[in-house]
């Protein structure tokens, strides 16, 4: 008798696991993450500078700056980049805040070589990307500021140019820069240039907190903006044979539409045509989607596509973005984060670039009281579904004096990919990195220590950073860099799938993306228990195909292009 209820029970667990995941993740048998914040103890010891730390006049100071994943010296390792800002009083001359590089040394600690690189520079550092604008193999460094942005050729020898007047780039004026991507939109063999501008703003005529319309919040005044000032407009630039770029946002067609609040960027073929698009969350209007016609102009399709609004058709504070294919049916859907007392917008694509936001329907409408700022697709427990980690931390610190469900500094959130379109929120089960509360903005992914693992980087305003590692290992997985020989040296555009276990996963190399951040170029998938990859397929931005097959798990595959696997690394697991 008890055989039998012992049995009916099972069918019954069974069955409601399979209609409803999220009973049975609590249970026995699931995988739980053990995300821990080494940050510290791993040498990262500098502390951002954005404005006074409890008190924010003017929204200039609340905004953060971003953080890149790259391995500027060759050497395998991923090395990290920070922004910094700065503050309105003037400091000691000497003090300043610069920007951070720090060189990974390999054995979980990371050595700040700033100085010797020359990338000391001091002013309102926002946003980052990376890309080898020159094709000669090294990665160079794209900064945005308020003021004028800068652009750092890579020596090859530890230590960076500013090459921003030599490569026909605006020395002087003042735009406030957000997120940026290289991309290479005529594909043409060579990086082009896209920069959102946020706010036209002027310290000297934005009103002070309280004084105008869009100056309160909950009945508290506070600093003005976005609202209420004027929006900036966003650039492109085209990558020339010689190494300069020149300025085509009026011919290219990004002028249109103009004064839109600007800030996240992440740039992907959504429409699978072969051209990269581009996709601008913007802050208090509509959203932007560049879409990449093919003979060298855009046109803004985020309406008609469906990714300008929500659901309801109602305008959201977008902050950061992210893409790729959640529920891997061949197409890349958006992800897109927004001010606290609203929902991270999920967006689903459909097919030849139309969407529609699922964020009710895959189970995530469920934290409204974050602001989000950074965020990243990425298989942390590689079981070949992309996952999501956000970082939160609002922009008002009289959020802590509101009362309510209100705070300044916030968790982070992560979201597990359960397939069938379904993901859950594991935040609290994601280990004692997602507990801490703090003033998180850019955010970035990558496996810094070539174990197969994803980890996550983050630059917290006013605050030293972060430095989320899982304590263990997670099935098995795969990275996949590449090099273009006819295509631009990174591949930057270039599309690889992976089938291992009869499961086909998709994604693209990408410039930027996240809330003015950049992530590691190599591409990383989870495999789970699988033993290899049956089939591995990439398209080039110059439109080769190349099919490799039995490619070997828990490593590291250079695909050259024209030349298939050049090399292939093992992990570095214990």
């Amino acid at each position: 008798m008890r055989n039998r209820i012992n049995r009916r029970f099972t069918k019954v667990l069974l069955w409601c696991c399979f209609a409803l995941p999220t009973v049975c993740y609590v249970g026995e048998g699931w995988q739980e993450f053990d995300f821990r914040d080494i940050g510290a103890t791993s040498g990262l010891n500098f502390t951002n500078t954005s404005g006074k730390p409890g008190r924010k006049d003017y929204i200039l100071e609340s905004t953060g700056c971003g953080v890149a994943v790259f391995d500027y010296d060759r050497d395998g390792k991923s090395d990290l980049f920070f922004v910094n800002a700065s503050r309105l009083e003037p400091f000691p001359s000497g003090e300043e805040p610069t920007n951070y590089l720090y060189r990974n040394l390999g054995d979980g600690r990371f050595v700040d070589v700033t100085r010797k690189a020359g990338l000391v520079r001091s002013g309102w550092g926002q946003g980052v990307c990376v890309g080898d604008y020159d094709n000669d193999g090294y990665e160079d460094l794209f900064l945005t500021y308020y003021g004028a942005d800068v652009l750092y050729r890579n020596n090859g020898d530890g230590t960076f140019l500013d090459a921003t007047a030599g490569a026909g780039l605006p020395v002087s004026g003042t735009r406030w820069g957000t997120g940026a991507a290289f991309l290479d939109y005529d594909r043409d063999g060579r990086l082009d240039l896209f920069v959102a501008n946020y706010v036209d703003f002027d310290l000297k005529r934005t009103p002070q907190r309280g004084e105008k319309e869009f100056c309160t919040w909950r009945g508290v005044p506070v600093f003005c903006g976005p609202r209420g000032l004027p929006g900036g407009a966003n650039v492109l630039y085209h990558g020339r044979a010689d190494g300069t770029f020149v300025d085509v946002t009026s011919e290219a067609g990004i002028l249109t539409p103009k004064g839109y609040y600007a800030f996240g960027v992440v740039v992907s073929d959504f429409d699978n045509d072969g051209f990269p698009d581009i996709y601008v969350a913007c802050d208090s209007t509509p959203n932007i989607l560049y879409r990449n016609k093919g003979d060298g102009t855009f046109k803004d399709t985020a309406v008609l596509a469906g990714v300008a609004y929500n659901a309801d058709g109602n305008l959201q504070a977008g902050m950061g973005v992210t893409a790729a294919d959640y529920d891997n049916d061949g197409h890349l859907d958006l992800f897109k984060t927004n001010f606290s007392e609203d929902l991270s917008t999920l967006y689903h694509n459909g097919g030849r670039g139309l969407f529609s936001d699922v964020t009710l329907r895959t189970g995530i409408a469920k934290n409204n009281k974050f602001l989000g700022w950074g965020t990243a697709f990425g298989d942390f427990d590689n079981d070949g579904w992309k996952d999501i980690a956000v970082a939160n931390g609002h922009i008002y610190p009289e959020a802590d004096q509101v009362g309510g469900n209100m705070a300044y500094a916030q968790p982070m959130l992560l979201y597990r990919n359960l397939g069938k379109g379904r993901l859950i929120d594991v935040s609290k089960r994601a280990g004692p990195g997602f507990e801490e509360k703090r003033l998180a903005r850019g955010l970035a992914l990558g496996d810094l220590d070539n174990d197969g693992n994803l980890e996550i980087v983050v630059n917290n305003l006013n605050q030293p950073p972060a430095l989320l590692r899982q304590s263990r290992a997670r099935g098995n997985s795969i990275l996949i860099q590449t090099v273009g020989t006819q295509s631009n040296r990174d591949g930057i555009g270039a599309r690889v799938s992976i089938t291992a276990n009869g499961l086909t996963q998709m994604d693209e190399v990408r410039s930027g993306g996240s809330y003015l951040s950049h992530g590691d170029l190599r591409l990383h998938f989870g495999v789970g228990d699988s033993t290899k990859i049956d089939i591995l397929r990439i398209i080039w931005p110059s439109r080769r195909e190349e099919v490799v097959s039995a490619v070997p798990v828990n490593h590291l595959i250079i695909l050259k292009e024209g030349a298939g696997v050049s090399e292939k690394v093992p992990f570095s697991r214990p």
